[in-house]
């Protein structure tokens, strides 16, 4: 499932609409944010209203702005409220009624996982703020804002989007609360539910209710969540519990199909049956040949529509060349938005990911589909980026994606592209069916660094380490002319416990990459190193998985500064294991599904952690304690093939004591991994 697949037959070309009535009013500099902009425009309402929990940053990197331009781009006038105040719904009133409808979105992350780490403690900061600053969005986003938005104008529209809304369209578990909640497009009480990379549905929704508003059915659109009272005639209903079964095939017959879930109330006290869901719904992500969903919620139907079809490569283009002024919003008075800072000189060059590493939500929201712009689109990009954006030193800061070596990737078999319900290309090992060709990538790096005016072009996106050994002239280009000091990979985990839960390859993978990486640096004369990533306390991870990969660490000289613990974020295979404790990835038959063991506790999940920073002294006390209670008091001690001294520094206790700076002969390589957890 790696390659754009050709438009879908009932996928209308995104740019071929009937412009609505409003096209005149031109293109805005900026989406209006305020009365005096829209009068300045011409305005007397907006079509459209877009509520987001990021500042507006008028940059194709940023959904909202992706969404306004492209609504723009279709004739509708397009305002948008950023980072309201929720408290009440005053400042939903701030641009009037939308005449179509209001677009709701947490923002470009969920909001949980932006205010709270993987061990539920507040963050004080948000990237997407102005400043920094934390605590400008409310818990739970899209439900508060959705909601005030019925209160400001009970009789306007709600529609929900983005990957908080993506995440959480079906009943999922929520790590924060520790249980199952409904569908939030129930919990926000909105109209209608876009999911994934939402153009195609967007562009739809929005010519319909211009023309004959709510009242008319939605359920032809891909990509779509809605309620309804029961399944419509014409119908059949396939079970879930039959899709692991021998005879599944038969359940595929033509027709009109959908896949009935287990119900809400029921996965909300049947861990089991939560699992199944989790796999079917995985299990129905090709675009190729998914068919519906539905999920008894109460006394309604959840319908999810079928996956949508990924924008073809022209399409890409008309996205990202739409008019975005490239800078946040004019009324930030030129305040400091980390996001923005880290991305202004960065390229998007592909979306989606095939990796379907268990615990990442991009599958769940880009898909596993790749959609690639053209090399004459990224170029142009660039070019703009050299020719118009304040400070451009001549350093393009990134070009990639979610994944910054699978660009114009593809199956090489199209009919078996629609058919395949594997849920990675490239586990347990690259399928054979995928040209892993480098070649365009390279091409494109080439052009890119030639343009004039540029110094360099960095690749700071993730590389996947077992595509990349496919192509060792990759390696070579990457590391001559598009890597500084560092490249960041990862391998997440050495042991296979772990990595089996995780669909990661093997260490002997990250093994054969760095082999290449470091010759590629030896004949280019750099000193250039890697920064592998690691998870702790991923389901299917024992106590001696993390004490091996510790001694890992140690034997490779690796001192992670920063470290991630997992975080169950809604909707990923990994947050089933954590919940249900059975494996989605193997079948979930009653009484025969395969367990597996989750990392809960605190104590439990803090001792993982502590494993990525077993030269921190704070947790020697901790790593003493675990080594003698597993067996293992041999790996206490000075020498080099041990892990923990036995001896403690004054003062530190290993109870939140501030550690000084070890020694510069003492150290080793740090790195990051992740973020903090």
């Amino acid at each position: 499932m790696a390659s754009s697949l050709a438009p879908h037959q009932d996928a209308k070309p995104l740019f071929s609409y009937r412009k609505y009535w409003a096209h005149r009013f031109g293109v805005a500099p900026f989406l209006p944010m305020s009365r005096a902009e829209m009068e300045a425009l011409g305005w007397d309402s907006c079509d459209v209203i877009l509520v987001t929990g990021d500042a507006y940053i008028d940059h194709p990197s940023f959904g909202m702005a992706i969404v306004g331009r492209l609504l723009e781009a279709q004739g509708f006038r397009v305002g948008i409220i950023a980072q309201p105040d929720w408290r009440d719904a005053s400042a939903f009133k701030a641009l009037g009624k939308p005449n179509l409808f209001f677009g709701v979105t947490s923002g470009n992350m969920d909001s949980m996982v932006n205010r709270y780490t993987s061990d539920r403690r507040l963050r004080h900061n948000d990237s997407y703020t102005p400043g920094g600053e934390g605590g400008r969005r409310p818990d739970r986003a899209v439900i508060v804002y959705a909601q005030r938005c019925r209160e400001a104008f009970p009789e306007a529209p709600v529609v929900l989007g983005g990957i908080e809304a993506s995440l959480r369209r079906i009943a999922h578990y929520d790590y924060w609360s520790d249980k199952v909640r409904r569908s939030i497009l129930l919990d926000a009480k909105a109209d209608l539910l876009l999911y994934g990379n939402a153009e195609r549905a967007l562009v739809e929704v929005a010519h319909r209710i211009a023309k004959r508003g709510l009242a008319q059915d939605f359920s032809d659109i891909r990509g779509l969540a809605l309620l309804r009272d029961a399944t419509p005639e014409g119908w059949t209903e396939a079970s879930a519990e039959d899709l692991d079964s021998p005879d599944e095939g038969r359940t595929r017959a033509p027709g009109d199909v959908v896949i009935r879930l287990p119900a809400y109330e029921q996965v909300s006290r049947d861990a089991e049956a939560y699992a199944r869901v989790s796999r079917v719904l995985h299990k129905e992500s090709n675009p190729g040949n998914a068919r519906p969903l539905t999920q008894r919620h109460g006394d309604k139907d959840l319908w999810l529509t079928a996956p949508p079809i990924p924008l073809t490569m022209a399409e890409m283009d008309g996205v990202y060349d739409l008019p975005f002024a490239r800078a946040p919003h004019p009324s930030y008075e030129g305040a400091k938005i980390p996001a923005w800072e880290m991305i202004r000189h960065s390229v998007t060059i592909m979306r989606g990911c095939f990796g379907g590493c268990s615990f990442c939500s991009i599958t769940e929201h880009e898909g596993r589909i790749i959609q690639s712009r053209s090399e004459e689109s990224i170029l142009r990009e660039i070019e703009i980026i050299r020719d118009k954006t304040e400070g451009f030193t001549g350093i393009i800061s990134d070009i990639g994606g979610p994944t910054a070596n699978m660009y114009r990737l593809a199956c090489r078999d199209k009919e078996t592209e629609a058919l395949c319900r594997r849920p990675s290309c490239v586990y347990p090992d690259v399928c054979k069916n995928l040209d892993t060709n480098h070649d365009p990538l390279i091409q494109l790096y080439r052009k890119a660094r030639a343009l004039p005016g540029l110094k360099k072009v960095m690749v700071a996106s993730g590389v996947r380490y077992d595509l990349a050994v496919k192509s060792p002239a990759y390696i070579r280009e990457l590391v001559e002319h598009h890597v500084g000091g560092y490249l960041k990979i990862a391998p997440e985990h050495t042991e296979e416990g772990p990595l089996s839960k995780m669909m990661k390859p093997g260490i002997g993978s990250y093994d054969r990459f760095k082999q290449l990486f470091d010759a590629a640096a030896r004949a280019a004369k750099k000193e250039y190193y890697l920064i592998p990533y690691f998870i702790a306390a991923h389901p299917g991870t024992t106590d001696e998985d993390m004490m091996n990969l510790a001694l890992w660490l140690k034997r490779n000289k690796y001192r992670a500064d920063q470290v991630q613990t997992f975080l169950p974020s809604p909707m990923a295979l990994s947050t089933a294991m954590y919940h249900s404790g059975f494996d989605p990835l193997k079948p979930v038959r009653r009484g025969a599904s395969e367990r597996v063991e989750a990392v809960k506790g605190l104590r439990q999940r803090r001792l993982h952690k502590a494993f990525l920073r077993y030269h921190d002294p704070e947790n020697w006390p901790m790593l003493r304690e675990a080594l003698k209670a597993m067996g293992r008091a041999d790996l206490i001690g000075p020498g080099k093939h041990q892990l923990v001294p036995g001896w403690q520094p004054k003062g530190v206790t290993g109870e939140g004591r501030r550690v000084q700076p070890i020694g510069r002969a003492q150290t080793g390589r740090h790195f990051l991994t992740k973020g903090v957890g």
